[in-house]
């Protein structure tokens, strides 16, 4: 079998997810848009919303078997694909640059804040599910 990244129906699931998820997040940045020069609450809110959906999604999927069939394309779609695309380096970059020009302060509490976070975030997905898979475990019996 072909290895994932080969494959144009993967390619196009990570394609079409992508989309959905940077399309919501720019209407999220734009509906809710942060001055120049400021805490760019948004983006940050999104890259803390995305690792821990992520930390989550993985963890639920690790779970159930390895990553084949339909894990895999869920992983691809949902993971790869719209958190990848919903989360932003590009944006958490062009902002802390900003800020740094701008707030060097709050560019560098913003950059470290996000990176913190946002692993705690994901540790916090990947302890969640655990917990309700251990939970789900309990109840089969």
């Amino acid at each position: 079998m072909r290895p994932a990244h080969l494959q144009p129906r993967l390619l196009l699931l990570v394609a079409l997810g992508g989309a959905a998820g940077t399309a919501l997040r720019e209407g999220l940045s734009l509906a809710f848009p942060a001055p120049h020069g400021t805490f760019p609450v948004t983006v940050f809110v999104i890259n803390l919303v995305g690792s821990f959906a992520l930390g989550l999604l993985l963890e639920r999927l690790a779970r159930r078997g390895p990553d084949e069939g339909g894990r895999r394309t869920t992983r691809l779609l949902v993971g790869t694909g719209v958190i990848g695309g919903f989360t932003t380096y590009s944006a958490l970059a062009t902002s802390t640059a900003q800020l740094l020009t701008a707030a060097p302060l709050v560019g560098v509490a913003y950059a470290l804040a996000t990176v913190v976070l946002g692993f705690g975030a994901a540790l916090g997905g990947v302890l969640l599910a655990a917990r309700v898979r251990r939970g789900d475990a309990g109840h089969r019996s």
